[in-house]
């Protein structure tokens, strides 16, 4: 296999880990579940995303065919990890899960303008 394609099939394996790892510190370390649930959703999609798609570059190199299987699981896990997110999001707020005093407030509003 040519070095070129290695370096590939890394950079995704890498980046695809370093996503993962920032959606695990995410979950650990946000303080409410809004927040905590964010973090799953985005970095460890992204992360298994990277992963898969640099197995389907390395087995479609090896065996000379597109790895179907690989595609396959990622468009589930795409189509599906933003879905049960924003679902667990909406059943949390109709349960009325409380928000951390950290992250209350107005987003949208310049912090510099909160000094009255």
């Amino acid at each position: 296999m040519p070095l070129w394609i290695e370096a590939i099939i890394a950079f995704f394996l890498i980046g695809g880990a370093l996503f993962a790892l920032a959606g695990s510190i995410g979950l650990a370390r946000f303080p409410d579940f809004y927040t905590r649930v964010h973090a799953p959703t985005m970095g460890l999609t992204l992360g298994v995303g990277g992963t898969l798609i640099g197995s389907v570059i390395y087995f479609s190199v090896t065996k000379g065919t597109l790895s179907i299987h690989e595609l396959m699981i990622s468009m589930f896990l795409f189509i599906t990890a933003p879905v049960s997110g924003h679902m667990m999001a909406k059943a949390a707020m109709h349960l009325q899960v409380k928000r951390s005093p950290a992250t209350k407030g107005e987003p949208w509003r310049n912090l510099d303008n909160d000094k009255h």
